[in-house]
């Protein structure tokens, strides 16, 4: 099983890449490589689906919450 780098890990190798000016290098690669295989996405919309708890609605006819 493989682990995730940790934050400081990830900002250091950034940090890095801005120093050697190789960032949007990259960048500039990584979506070569995506446009060439299809998987681009040019546009899209977000939709965020969180779920949070709350209580159920009173807009219905007798003005009450649901059990």
């Amino acid at each position: 099983m493989e682990t995730v780098p940790d934050e400081t890990t990830i900002l250091r190798f950034r940090h890095l890449l801005e120093e050697k000016v190789l960032s949007e290098q990259m960048l500039k690669l990584v979506n070569d490589i995506l446009t060439q295989r299809g998987l681009m996405v040019r546009s899209a919309t977000v939709v965020d689906a969180t779920l949070i708890a709350a209580p159920s609605s009173t807009k219905n006819q007798s003005r009450s919450r649901d059990p």
